[in-house]
């Protein structure tokens, strides 16, 4: 895999994560190596294939 490469994600581990501010569900958007919480509007980083999941480390989707 290469650096610019973005890992994919286990299918059950995207299942099974949720958006821990609203509590619904997540995309993977692998292009931007993001998990999106449309709900509510916060995308949370995935770093050499973990999501990271702290609020202040997601930024906010643009409106």
């Amino acid at each position: 895999m290469s650096d610019t490469e973005t890992p994919e994600l286990d299918p059950l581990l995207l299942e099974l994560l949720v958006c821990p501010v609203c509590h619904g569900p997540l995309t993977y958007d692998r292009d931007k190596g993001e998990l999106i919480s449309e709900q509510s509007g916060l995308a949370y980083p995935v770093r050499d294939g973990i999501p990271i999941m702290l609020v202040d480390e997601a930024r906010k989707l643009d409106a």
